[in-house]
């Protein structure tokens, strides 16, 4: 049971949250949750993957600044104790961020996604690649109001799947900023970094466009934060760490390849992980 905590290593006063379900031992990116899904709607060539209409901005405008600013914002500090470290990058790197970046993070919990927005004061013109089927969940309109973008199957709609690539190559022309979980799939509040999917350090090195990595990581329940959660549920902490730029003199497949270590090691070090159960890349990936 939980075999990965057992050869998990971190440094002096990292703190484990206790394992919240039997993760899985042999498959970093098998799903672990399965939520209804309530709604039809077709993902396909003719969804709007790159969505110019007014409804659609206003939507995004009200998202973003009512809905993720202030009502999650509340809600996140008052519920997880949300902390945030590293905004000082923002400032360090701002002109090298100034045409757009692609943060990643570890993919952890229900809101980890606009934990990781509100720490690099992410605007409505972030677009964020995401898991097509659920967009046909209860929460499919928010993930659309957090710029969420589905991703068609290219199993078997090529079409689609170009349509998507065409937006998101407009999105990297007007200089918008890309979230991206690396890890593809949720583990709620796992703590060793799993391998990652190779998606986002090709889109890196196709636009040329630097990572800034987040890492998210816990505290235990303590103080007045005891009456918001269980004891059991962990407080966060989103830690911003240093972009890492892509070299395009290089061969497309090393270059990804670079990244994908590169990125998966600063942020087990950003994790306070000494010794990681996972590798950054998994066979087949």
């Amino acid at each position: 049971m939980n075999q990965q905590y057992h050869e998990l290593k971190v440094k002096d006063g990292v703190y484990i949250p206790q394992p919240a379900l039997d993760y899985p031992q042999t498959n970093p990116f098998e799903r672990t949750l399965f939520p209804k899904y309530t709604k039809e709607l077709a993902i396909d060539e003719h969804f709007p993957y790159l969505d110019d209409s007014l409804g659609y901005k206003l939507n995004l405008l009200w998202g973003y600044y009512l809905v993720i600013h202030v009502l999650l914002r509340l809600k996140l500090r008052i519920q997880m104790g949300l902390r945030i470290r590293g905004r000082e990058m923002l400032k360090k790197y701002k002109k090298e961020l100034s045409q757009g970046a692609i943060t990643i993070a570890n993919h952890v919990y229900r809101l980890d996604c606009p934990c990781v927005l509100l720490a690099v004061k992410g605007v409505h013109t972030t677009r964020i690649p995401m898991f097509a089927p659920n967009f046909r969940t209860k929460d499919g309109f928010f993930m659309r109001l957090a710029g969420g973008v589905p991703i068609p199957d290219s199993t078997t709609n090529m079409t689609a799947l170009k349509k998507f690539n065409e937006a998101f190559d407009e999105f990297h022309r007007r200089g918008w900023w890309f979230h991206i979980f690396p890890e593809a799939c949720r583990w709620d509040m796992y703590k060793p970094l799993r391998p990652f999917q190779k998606g986002a350090f090709t889109m890196s090195y196709k636009y040329c466009k630097p990572l800034l990595p987040c890492v998210i990581t816990y505290r235990e329940r303590k103080g007045i934060f005891r009456l918001f959660g269980p004891k059991e549920l962990p407080l966060l902490t989103v830690t911003i760490g240093e972009p890492i730029f892509p070299d395009v003199t290089q061969p497309r497949k090393v270059e990804v390849e670079r990244l994908r270590e590169v990125a998966h090691a600063q942020m087990v070090e950003m994790a306070g992980i000494t010794h990681n159960p996972w590798p950054a890349s998994w066979e087949g990936q």
